[in-house]
């Protein structure tokens, strides 16, 4: 049974069988050493003859546990046999025992492959993967139902603008930009309350760090609400549960990125701010009138919240229709709407709100912003025959993972990131 590099320290003085990557090699004439590199970690093979391997050659190692100080964990590995399973050219297109702050972003994506075997961006998606469980944990928890819906869509959920178009038999059809439509025709059904882990897509011209194409998003739908403060409650608890999860069980991997988690029910101290009003502070922090929540805008909110706070993340309400989709349910005067932002450490990681649930209001909505049933679908029907209110929201989840451990991009939290340039590797 193989061992992993994690539990050779628990092994001492025991024959033992391990496989990995080579990662580094140290020789020093009668005495070797080898690092080998699994998913787990490092553990240290020492050889007292020549070595005849290159990096990243992947080995099946037995041999005998030794206790060594100085050796990660505290133990190495006495080689009694080794295979190579699979010889690495020794001309490696970046070289992974690097810090892979010594390549630009490209090369690391044009070698996605071998780049991604470096520690510190393996562990991106490592602790994406604990987020992404942690996320579903809670939801199973709260008696949401998990679902799939389809990418390829007719229209648009904000109005068919932003959308890939794909050639489909003989018709043209679209890829997501979101599950939004999908969500509530599931809260019409009975179920109540859904979410949903899947991929989205934005045909937008951007090229910012903040920007990509395909990204994944965490959607949240639930019904019987009563405005968007529900659910602002509802997510404050959820991103609690998952940073608390990450503190305390993914420490290693923040500290390769000297990154930091926000403590355990600071969450729940999140301030809330309508949308004027984050516009004054905004204002008052950057020494001018300003009209429109920019990125800058939303890193002095996040300034402000952590000063005013003690935590780095705010919730905007009461946003102005015109700024919000054609969806979102209005304020009583028709001038504002149930809808919120969250912006974490200087980034909008939430959109959510409120949806119209009454037909009615839906027709009376849609030529307001230039739309018609017709060219909706199936969507209207969830409403003509009765649909609870209800809303959600979503949390992009490369984004998260960006403000989590510090990345300059966030195409750093995708594996293999999609932008107006890049369809390879």
């Amino acid at each position: 049974m193989r061992t992993l590099a994690q539990d050779v320290p628990n092994q001492l003085d025991r024959e033992i069988e391990i496989s990995g990557w080579v990662h580094r090699i140290r020789e020093l004439g009668q005495v070797n050493f080898v690092l080998l590199r699994d998913r787990s970690g490092m553990v240290q093979l020492v050889f007292n003859e020549k070595i005849d391997y290159t990096p990243e050659t992947v080995l099946t190692v037995k041999g005998l546990v030794k206790a060594n100080d100085k050796a990660p964990g505290g133990a190495e590995v006495h080689p009694t046999s080794v295979t190579v399973l699979s010889r690495a050219d020794q001309n490696l297109p970046v070289q992974v025992n690097q810090d892979p702050d010594k390549y630009p972003l490209d090369v690391l994506f044009d070698n996605r492959a071998v780049s991604l075997r470096m520690p510190k961006l393996r562990a991106i998606f490592q602790l994406q993967s604990s987020l992404l469980k942690y996320l579903s944990q809670f939801m199973h928890a709260e008696g949401f139902f998990e679902m799939k819906t389809t990418k390829l869509v007719g229209t648009g959920a904000e109005g068919g603008t932003g959308l890939f178009s794909v050639d489909y038999f003989e018709n043209k059809v679209y890829l997501a930009q979101s599950p939004q439509l999908y969500k509530q025709a599931m809260i019409s059904t009975g179920m109540e309350r859904v979410f949903e882990i899947s991929h989205a897509y934005r045909a937008e011209k951007h090229d910012t760090p903040r920007h990509i194409n395909e990204y994944v998003s965490f959607d949240v739908e639930m019904a019987f609400i009563d405005s968007e403060k529900d659910l602002m409650e509802f997510e404050a608890r959820l991103l609690d549960y998952v940073f608390t999860q990450v503190g305390k069980n993914d420490k290693a991997l923040l500290d390769l990125w000297g990154a930091t988690v926000p403590a355990p029910g600071a969450m729940l101290k999140a301030p809330v701010v309508g949308h004027d009003e984050a516009k004054d502070i905004i204002s008052k922090a950057v020494g001018k009138k300003v009209f429109e929540i920019n990125p800058e805008g939303e890193r002095a909110l996040s300034d402000w919240a952590l000063a005013n706070n003690g935590v780095d993340l705010v919730f905007i309400n009461d946003w102005p229709r015109k700024k919000r989709a054609w969806y979102s349910y209005p304020s009583p005067d028709g001038t504002k709407t149930l809808a919120f932002d969250l912006i974490f450490r200087g980034l909008e990681i939430t959109s959510g709100g409120r949806r119209i649930n009454d037909y009615a209001m839906l027709q009376d909505a849609l030529p307001k912003f230039g739309l018609t049933e017709e060219g909706l679908g199936f969507y209207p029907s969830i409403f003509r025959y009765g649909c609870p209110p209800h809303g959600g929201f979503a949390i992009g989840v490369e984004r998260l993972t960006q403000k989590i451990l510090g990345l300059v991009n966030v195409k750093e939290a995708s594996p293999f990131p999609r932008d107006r340039k890049r369809i390879a590797p």
